[in-house]
């Protein structure tokens, strides 16, 4: 499932760039990671984490789940640089 994410998050990257590295750790699930400009499931150090469950990764994602709502339910945890958490939405825009 997560593979499928970061190949979606991949095919967006083609016509966006992203300027930073950033996590997404779904906990036991795994993460996604974009880097480089690039969309995987390896593990690496990121200027950003953001917790969150696979479930609502899939939301954020599809535009189904607000990035500021879901911080101030507690479904999302933003760590590290807040920048690079802000450009995400250059990129889901």
């Amino acid at each position: 499932m997560l593979q499928e994410i970061a190949d979606g998050i991949q095919k967006g990257l083609s016509e966006k760039t992203f300027d930073g590295s950033l996590k997404f750790d779904c906990g036991d699930d795994g993460v996604v990671v974009l880097a480089d400009n690039q969309a995987s499931i390896v593990d690496r150090d990121t200027d950003c984490t953001i917790r969150i469950s696979q479930d609502n990764l899939v939301k954020l994602l599809t535009g189904k789940l607000n990035p500021m709502t879901g911080v101030a339910m507690g479904k999302l945890k933003v760590s590290g640089n807040m920048g690079v958490a802000m450009k995400l939405g250059q990129l889901l825009g």
